[in-house]
């Protein structure tokens, strides 16, 4: 089969594509025949070296894929050879073969392409486990989401929508803007703006009213994550996702004290992990939701394995609206 390969962390030329031998499933595994792989940030981190898990090199790196299975272990009863399933794995989704655990290969619905499953990927439930897990969701509540014109962002303007939230999206431009409107923000905020600090401040409680917003979802950190805090309502909660910004922001314990804010990680993969018959339940109701028509993931582009090089810089270089994903056998 073709793999994308990291035999030293690095730069993203470090990846090669290569011809390596078939995996095989142990017991309780499933092998799929990826037909498409999710681009995740986190993805760039692994093949850089910084990511806080790193597999014994050399392997593949990608941690969602869709595809159909090619073969079970020992034990394994949730799915079948032939069976369409999304599955979700620490590492291995780049390629054309993919051994994975059962308790994290989905079944998909019939009506969903495998470019739209892929991208579903990690980034829907980390929006559903961020609202309604860490977040604890209440009906009526608002929610700010940062970074919204992201694969997590996405995800949760549209889990927060389903789930009955107002929404307030923060972007950095027009075209994302846009966007975040189209995929169902009931306001847009921009962060690309001077004194951002104060006019963060201004746009969201102009959009919302002065009690502010119950619930932040935040992926980007650095100076975005600063001007949230000054919004957040009594009683509110921050959901930190991660740090695409760059700068891991630091929070003075007065401000959570004075104001009653809780303010809460995210690590989905623990979820994943830990509690996988959760995850599984999460990741059925976003299958209903996306049958019912309530969800969608936006799929900027479907790269062939050959051009995945263009996938990642795309991703590396912020110029991605939504998801892109590479199609492993194209």
């Amino acid at each position: 089969m073709k793999a994308l390969i990291v035999k030293e962390h690095g730069p993203l030329e470090n990846l090669l594509l290569e011809e390596v031998p078939d995996p095989v499933p142990g017991p309780g595994e499933v092998l799929v025949d990826v037909h498409a792989a999710s681009v995740n940030f986190p993805d760039l981190l692994v093949i850089g070296g910084t990511y806080q898990i790193l597999p014994k090199r050399p392997f593949s790196p990608g941690k969602d894929m869709a595809g159909v299975v090619a073969a079970v272990g020992a034990g394994v009863t949730t799915c079948k050879p032939g069976d369409r399933v999304a599955a979700q794995n620490e590492y291995g989704a780049y390629a054309q073969k993919c051994v994975v655990k059962q308790a994290t290969c989905y079944p998909m619905p019939e009506a969903m392409s495998y470019a739209d499953a892929a991208a579903m990927g990690i980034a829907y439930p980390t929006a559903h486990f961020a609202l309604v897990e860490r977040g604890q969701y209440q009906p009526g509540e608002t929610v700010l989401i940062n970074g919204a014109a992201g694969g997590v962002g996405i995800a949760t303007i549209q889990v927060a929508k389903a789930l009955g939230a107002t929404v307030v999206a923060s972007v950095s431009s027009e075209a994302k803007a846009k966007l975040a409107k189209e995929m169902g923000a009931d306001h847009v905020v921009r962060t690309d703006v001077p004194n951002l600090r104060d006019a963060f401040r201004d746009q969201v409680l102009a959009a919302v009213g002065k009690r502010g917003v119950d619930i932040i979802v935040d992926p980007v950190g650095g100076d975005v994550f600063d001007a949230s805090l000054r919004v957040i309502a009594w009683s509110g909660r921050l959901i930190v996702v991660g740090f695409a910004e760059g700068r891991i922001p630091e929070v003075k314990a007065g401000h959570l004290l004075v104001k009653n804010i809780a303010m809460l990680g995210l690590q989905y993969s623990a979820y994943r992990d830990r509690q996988p018959e959760k995850v599984r339940r999460v990741q059925q109701e976003l299958f209903d939701w996306y049958a019912a028509g309530k969800i969608k993931p936006h799929v900027m582009a479907a790269y062939p394995l050959a051009q995945y090089q263009d996938a990642l810089r795309a991703v590396r270089d912020r110029k991605v609206v939504g998801k892109v994903v590479i199609m492993t056998r194209q």
